[in-house]
């Protein structure tokens, strides 16, 4: 296959289910490959929300300092290779095709998801690379995820909340568990969760992990980040557009590896930190428009707060298409106060998506009155614009639910 649409599209068929948690395939290819230690160093960051932001906060803060960096995240927005980085660029389409031609010739007869199969890819671009770090973002869980055949010099859990519950539980006790599989003993560990499950406290304690918990051994209050341990800092920071406890437990990572720019340089590289589809303001149409891909009642908590903190002369209208299997009225709640008028949309092409007896449903249950939704339920393109059209010069339009309804918003907005 010559063209990198064509492979993803194979890569989708390949295996009988989307999703096979599980070791043992993927760790005989990676063997295979020689990929099992991609790079010199490895951090690997799980949690349920808040991976991507501090994955990003390392990779800018390390290539500061001149580090090689690999790094590789999931999902993506627009186009799969931004999924993998490797110097802060993403991975042109030929060496994509190049390393999943590489990982089809060791796979032999052993079957791969998706991702699985493009994991191993990544591995691959890193290790002929030869980058220094290697940054991975887990993809599911952790315990079993395929990331997790690689053993992370450092192992990062960002936070811990209720999602996915058909593959993880529906408890957090239960679910730190499989997020805390990422550790490894003897090694360090750090946890932005201001409340970890016990079961996340006990994995790093019978690991004997050097661990860093927020709140304790580090912590940012306000613009200020402060490590409790050797080495011991205090940098101010300048306004995060970026969740603050994922950035503090990339700082804290980087100073226990040594590795953390100096405060200015610190200073310098948040102030011109961006993320794409976390709190990502643009214009559009003379109208300001808030992007997020939070698609869990603990990811709004924090997008409600993040509207406080950021408050307008006029209204904040919302637009939300999000994913059948969450829980709507869960995501919906946190903002019910927050939003004066909601457009519920519809993913047409996605069979995930859900359709509008849930999404009105889920309204609903998260409090919102019916007088103030929206009664036609329109693809988000078209619901984007009929919203837009209702906005006043000092109003703005919430995008939030999924990484596919900031994609589609991405893709009309230009």
């Amino acid at each position: 296959m010559r063209d990198l649409q064509s492979w993803l599209a194979r890569l989708e068929k390949l295996h009988p289910t989307e999703i096979e948690l599980g070791l043992e395939r993927v760790s005989s290819v990676a063997r295979a490959l020689d990929v099992d230690t991609p790079a010199r160093r490895v951090i690997t960051v799980g949690g349920t929300n808040g991976k991507g932001s501090c994955v990003r906060t390392m990779e800018a803060l390390l290539l500061a300092g001149d580090h090689t960096v690999g790094a590789y995240s999931s999902p993506h927005l627009l186009r799969f290779n931004e999924r993998v980085r490797i110097g802060g660029e993403e991975v042109a389409d030929k060496a994509l095709i190049e390393a999943f031609e590489a990982v089809e010739r060791a796979r032999g007869e052993t079957s791969l998801t998706y991702f699985e199969f493009t994991t191993l890819a990544a591995f691959w671009l890193f290790k002929r690379a030869d980058v220094e770090f290697a940054l991975l973002e887990v993809g599911l869980g952790g315990r079993l995820d395929a990331v997790n055949l690689v053993d992370a010099d450092i192992a990062i859990i960002t936070s811990v909340a209720v999602d996915h519950e058909a593959w993880l539980g529906s408890d957090r006790e239960v679910i730190g568990r499989e997020k805390a599989g990422i550790l490894r003993a003897g090694k360090t560990f750090v946890c932005a969760d201001p409340k970890p499950p016990a079961s996340v406290v006990d994995a790093a304690r019978n690991l004997e992990c050097e661990s860093f918990f927020i709140g304790h051994q580090f912590s940012l209050v306000g613009n200020d980040f402060q490590l409790h341990a050797e080495p011991e800092l205090d940098i101010g920071l300048p306004e995060l557009r970026l969740p603050p406890a994922s950035v503090a437990a990339a700082l804290t990572a980087l100073a226990i590896a040594g590795e953390l720019p100096g405060a200015d340089q610190v200073f310098e590289v948040l102030e011109n930190l961006r993320m794409p589809g976390r709190c990502q303001s643009l214009e559009w149409q003379g109208h300001q428009l808030v992007l997020d891909v939070g698609h869990n009642p603990a990811a709004a908590e924090y997008l409600a707060d993040w509207l406080d903190r950021h408050p307008v002369r006029g209204r904040t209208l919302a637009l939300v298409a999000v994913m059948a299997d969450k829980d709507i009225g869960g995501l919906i709640e946190p903002l019910a106060g927050h939003i004066d008028h909601w457009y519920p949309a519809l993913l047409p092409g996605n069979p995930r998506a859900a359709g509008a007896e849930q999404l009105l449903a889920g309204l609903a249950a998260g409090g919102v009155d019916s007088g103030r939704i929206e009664e036609r339920c329109e693809p988000v393109a078209g619901q984007l614009s009929r919203a837009a059209a209702a906005l006043d010069r000092d109003d703005r339009l919430l995008v939030f639910g999924s990484f596919f309804t900031v994609a589609e918003a991405l893709t009309v907005t230009g």
